[in-house]
């Protein structure tokens, strides 16, 4: 007997319906929620950098269509100008799709890399998780608390050029699946975001310093084999500092165990190794598409 099929899997028209119910749902939380979402556009910076963060937008991506990759550009541009400036004053929260809207063909988005229930695939406003990415870099290196996350289950890429440790971005998917942050802090912050022909740059910016700084650092990492298929494993931590370098806090924020969707031949033979026993985790069926 076959598995059962969900009600979003019976054709596209039932999967616009769960989307459609899934959204709704997220409205009324959202009515019922106390959160005061950032709205404050302010493109003068604030003084003080706390940190920012840079990564490319074109990648050597074997089997990808380019012009995927140039749609992305366009898409990453529109949804920086709406984000662009935003300052979150205390007891504020950050939400990317409060302020990104719907990244529609009617809004100006275009065709990009998506992940569509395990395989790379594209869609309407696909890429825009590589903003996302870099506003969680900023916020891991922050005193910020994230309060929304969606970590990527998969890894799509090989590591090749990575700037920052694996498994540190956070999966996007219009308007259910949000990336959200509160500013918990004593004092406004600011995000100031923008684009060049080849890099998509990204500041948080305050008032004043904050007495400590961030390193985030990946241990453990390599791949291993499990009933024939790949994963990518590592631990990160988030490493709090005074301003003497003397470590104040370390803490375990991720254990990595992605499922690896590239040519395995790309995988390094010295990065293979034994398996871990660990549970895997658990996924939802209906937020399995998402904006790469």
């Amino acid at each position: 007997m076959g598995k059962r099929r969900l009600f979003c899997e019976i054709s596209p028209l039932c999967y616009k319906i769960s989307l459609r119910k899934e959204y709704i749902l997220r409205d009324i939380r959202d009515m019922r929620s106390k959160e005061k979402i950032a709205s404050e556009l302010n493109t003068v910076p604030l003084p003080v950098i706390v940190k920012r963060h840079s990564s490319p937008i074109m990648r050597q991506l074997h089997g990808i269509d380019p012009q995927l990759q140039q749609n992305k550009a366009v898409n990453l541009r529109i949804a920086a100008e709406k984000i662009n400036g935003l300052v979150i004053r205390p007891g504020e929260t950050f939400s990317f799709w409060r302020l990104v809207g719907d990244p529609s063909e009617k809004n100006g988005f275009k065709e990009g890399l998506v992940i569509d229930k395990g395989e790379i695939s594209h869609g309407i406003g696909g890429g825009l998780c590589q903003l996302a990415n870099l506003i969680h870099w900023l916020v891991l290196n922050s005193p910020l608390t994230v309060t929304e996350l969606h970590h990527h289950s998969d890894a799509l890429f090989p590591d090749s050029g990575r700037r920052v440790p694996f498994g540190t971005g956070t999966s996007v998917f219009y308007k259910n699946v949000d990336y959200r942050f509160k500013n918990t802090t004593d004092r406004p912050v600011q995000l100031l975001l923008w684009l060049t022909d080849t890099e998509l740059f990204g500041e948080l910016r305050s008032t004043e310093a904050y007495p400590y700084i961030y390193r985030i650092t990946e241990d453990n990492q390599g791949f291993t084999e499990e009933d024939g298929i790949f994963y990518r494993v590592s631990q990160v931590y988030r490493i709090t500092l005074d301003k003497q370098r003397s470590i104040v806090r370390r803490e375990l924020i991720l254990d990595n165990h992605s499922k690896v969707l590239y040519d395995y031949s790309l995988i390094p033979e010295d990065k293979k190794i034994t398996p871990r026993l660990r549970k895997l985790p658990q996924h939802s069926q209906i937020n399995e598409k998402i904006t790469t």
